[in-house]
């Protein structure tokens, strides 16, 4: 494909760049990446992929946008309110970005949907906020072979790993099994500061790239803990488990639980 004026001076930053030049631009348009969530992780990650020029963006989310939303999650404003979400960040991304065309889905995801929903993308983002959802966005990338870029907010904290299949860890060799229900508090519950998200987000689409751009080091077995209240990060090694029940040397899940996974509200 050959760059119109336009897009040369939309992309001017990303080109100048040695690790990414028209080559990987190309690489970046002809893209495809699936957001589990469009919420508090899914708005920023969406963002910055639209902006960037991500040719296909599949965004997952059951739910309505509320005046509660609206502190963190920055795709939605207040006339959207009683609009999908899928729908509000639909208008956001594809405003931003006429290259970018986003396929909205407003329905749960389940052990039913999810291989058919992800088969045809490239990479898959969790942004979703309940543990259900991500063992099975989980054990579904593990089994399709799917890069998976994971995130989760809580208060001031945040955290960030990627996963390939195949290469290195999974949810599960950090979190074999799921937390018993109530154990530990959603965002909801215990809240969130409305920057955070921005943060994880912005370090799950930067992930992203690295993936379809293939450049850099991204988070394979490693875990990246962000500490607002003190300004930190921190890398935990998460090697790969070799009795994973997943992506283990002889794993014992060959297929999908039914999680009841819920639709995400970060």
């Amino acid at each position: 494909m050959e760059f119109t004026e336009d897009q040369l001076q939309r992309y001017s930053r990303h080109i100048i760049l040695p690790e990414v030049g028209g080559k990987g631009q190309k690489k970046i348009l002809g893209a495809k990446v699936f957001i589990v969530g469009a919420g508090g992780l899914g708005c920023p990650v969406g963002y910055y992929l639209a902006a960037a020029g991500v040719g296909t963006i599949g965004m997952i989310d059951n739910d309505v946008v509320e005046l509660s939303n609206l502190q963190r999650q920055i795709a939605h404003n207040t006339s959207r309110i009683g609009v999908p979400k899928v729908e509000s960040v639909k208008t956001t991304f594809e405003s931003l970005n006429p290259d970018v065309k986003v396929i909205a889905l407003k329905e749960k995801i389940t052990k039913d949907n999810i291989k058919d929903l992800i088969r045809d993308y490239d990479v898959v983002v969790d942004g979703s906020d309940n543990f259900p959802t991500r063992y099975l966005v989980n054990d579904a990338c593990v089994m399709m072979r799917k890069p998976l870029v994971s995130g989760a907010i809580l208060k001031f904290e945040g955290q960030v790993t990627t996963i390939l299949p195949g290469e290195g860890h999974c949810y599960r060799c950090l979190f074999e099994e799921m937390p018993p229900a109530g154990l530990v508090p959603s965002c909801q519950e215990a809240g969130v500061i409305g920057a955070i998200p921005g943060v994880v987000g912005s370090l799950q689409a930067i992930e992203v790239f690295k993936l379809i751009l293939g450049k850099g080091e991204t988070l394979k077995n490693t875990l990246l803990i962000y500490d607002a209240l003190r300004t930190t990060f921190r890398r935990v090694k998460v090697p790969k488990n070799p009795d994973c029940p997943v992506c283990g040397d002889k794993p014992t899940i060959t297929e999908l639980r039914d999680y009841d996974a819920g639709y995400c509200r970060i």
